[in-house]
C-alpha cells in the first residue's frame, strides 16, 4: 500500500504570488485551468495501490480548501484529508509531527511533494527505480537537470553515476556544485522518520542548551545533506516537464508546459476551431462556462476561467484570466494574469513582460526574478488583483494592480497601491 504527501506551506508563504495569493491560497490557484494542487492529486491517484493522499500545511481550514478536497475526492475516488501544522515545522518537522497519520494503515513507501512544483510526476517510474537501485529501505529524490548558472538556486546533487546514488548534497550552494537538480519530489520508506527523529531529538537537546532557536526541521539541509554518501539515498533523473512555481510569472510559464501536457493527459480540455466559436492559436484552455465571442483570437497559452465574457475582437495571448473577469471589445491582453471579476475596457491594452527560460538552453529553468533591481521594478507580467477596472482606450505595461482599484489613465512599471 502506498500513500502521497503534498506540503502546502501556508500564509506566510506564498508572499512572492502577491496580489493573487490574497484571494485563494496558492496550492490552489488555478494552472492550465485547474486548481495547482490537482495535477498533483491527478497522479498520485493514477498510481496502483495509492491508498491516501495528506495535506499538510498552517493555513487555517477554509471553504476553498474543503471545497477542492470534496470534489477531488468524488472525482478521483481517493481519500482526501487536511492536516493542520499548528506553526511553520519545515519540510521535515511537518511529516514527522503528522507520522503516526501517515504510517497509519502500514504503507511499505510514500511520496512526499512540494504543491508549487509543476511536473509530469513520474510517480509509477520512480517506484520501479527504487525496487532497482540499492535497498527496499533506499530513498530516491527526484531530479533534474539544469544550467551551470540557475542550478546554483536550488538544492544540487552530486551522483555515482553507476548506482545514481547521491553522495553529496548541498542546498543553493554559493559555487557550482553540479548541475543536478532537486525537483521537490521524493519517494521515502517509514525509516525515513529514524533520520528525522535524531534530527529532532539532536535539536531538543540544543535548545535545552539554548543554541537553537526554533523545531523547524527542513528535510533539505537537514536530512539530505546527513544521509548523501551513506547508500540511502538515490537520485531518478527525469527528462520531462518541471518547473517550480513561486512568483505569478512562473505560473503562466507552468501553465504552458501543462497545456502542452494535455495533448497527451487531457485532450478534452483544449479548446479547437469551432464554427461560430472564436479563432484558436496554440494551446488554449476555455471553461465551458465562459461567454467569448466569434471573433475574439485567444492564445497560444491562454486559460479561460468560470463565467469569463471576452468581446468582440478582443486579443489575448500568453496569459490567464480568472473566473468573472471582462474583457470589452478589441481590448488586447499578453503576457498578464487577469483576477477575478476584474473588467478591462474597451481597446485598452494590458501587456507584460515575459519572465521565460532561455529558449536555446535545453536546461534553462525560470528565473526567480526580484521585484526590484537598481531602485527600479523588474519588468514582469502585469498583474491585476480582483475587482480591478481599467478604462477603456489607456495602457497598463509591466505593472501589479492590487485588488479594487480602479484606474483612470495608463500605467508603467508600476505598483499600483
Amino acid at each position: 500500500m502506498l500513500k502521497s504527501v503534498i506540503l502546502i506551506g501556508g500564509p506566510q508563504k506564498g508572499t512572492r504570488f502577491r496580489p493573487l495569493s490574497f484571494e485563494v491560497p496558492k496550492p490552489l490557484f488555478p494552472v492550465a485551468g485547474v486548481p495547482m494542487l490537482q495535477h498533483h492529486v491527478e497522479e498520485c491517484a493514477k498510481v496502483p495501490n495509492m491508498k491516501e493522499i495528506l495535506l499538510i500545511g498552517f493555513y487555517q481550514p477554509n471553504e476553498e480548501l474543503t471545497r477542492f478536497m470534496s470534489s477531488a475526492q468524488q472525482e478521483f475516488k481517493i481519500s482526501i484529508r487536511y492536516l493542520q501544522e499548528y506553526a511553520a515545522l519545515g519540510t521535515g518537522g511537518g511529516i514527522y509531527h503528522f507520522r503516526d497519520q501517515i504510517l497509519s494503515g502500514g504503507p511499505e513507501a510514500f511520496f512526499i511533494m512540494n504543491a508549487d512544483v509543476c511536473s509530469e510526476f513520474p510517480l509509477p517510474e520512480m517506484l520501479n527505480f527504487q525496487k532497482e537501485h540499492g535497498e527496499s529501505s533506499s530513498f530516491v529524490i527526484l531530479g533534474t537537470t539544469a544550467n551551470r548558472k540557475q542550478s546554483m538556486n536550488y538544492g544540487c546533487i552530486v551522483e555515482n553515476q553507476q548506482t545514481n546514488e547521491v553522495l553529496h548534497y548541498v542546498e543553493k550552494p554559493s559555487t557550482f556544485v553540479s548541475d543536478i537538480i532537486n525537483c521537490g519530489i521524493y519517494l521515502f520508506t517509514p525509516e525515513i522518520f529514524q533520520h528525522i527523529g535524531a534530527v529532532f531529538q539532536k535539536n531538543q537537546q540544543d535548545m535545552l542548551l539554548e543554541l537553537f532557536i526554533t523545531l523547524a526541521i527542513r528535510l533539505e539541509q537537514d536530512i539530505f545533506t546527513a544521509l548523501a554518501g551513506q547508500g540511502k539515498l538515490y537520485v531518478y533523473k527525469t527528462p520531462a516537464i518541471w518547473s517550480q512555481i513561486k512568483s505569478a510569472g512562473s505560473a503562466i510559464y507552468a501553465s504552458r508546459l501543462y497545456l502542452n501536457q494535455y495533448h497527451k493527459t487531457h485532450p478534452e480540455r483544449l479548446a479547437t476551431n469551432k464554427e461560430g466559436g472564436p479563432r484558436i492559436s496554440g494551446n488554449v484552455y476555455i471553461h465551458p462556462t465562459a461567454n467569448i465571442d466569434p471573433t475574439a483570437v485567444l492564445g497560444p497559452n491562454v486559460s479561460i476561467g468560470t463565467g469569463v465574457t471576452i468581446g468582440a475582437g478582443v486579443r489575448v495571448r500568453e496569459s490567464i484570466i480568472l473566473h468573472g473577469a471582462t474583457l470589452q471589445d478589441h481590448s488586447c491582453v499578453l503576457n498578464c494574469i487577469v483576477g477575478w471579476d476584474s473588467t478591462i475596457g474597451k481597446w485598452a491594452r494590458v501587456e507584460g513582460t515575459p519572465s521565460d527560460p532561455n529558449p536555446n538552453d535545453p536546461y534553462a529553468k525560470i528565473d526567480s526574478e526580484t521585484l526590484f533591481r537598481d531602485g527600479e521594478l523588474t519588468p514582469s507580467i502585469t498583474i491585476l488583483g480582483c475587482n480591478v477596472t481599467i478604462p477603456a482606450e489607456v495602457i497598463i505595461l509591466n505593472s501589479i494592480v492590487l485588488p479594487y482599484k480602479d484606474l483612470n489613465r495608463s500605467f508603467k512599471n508600476q505598483i499600483i497601491l
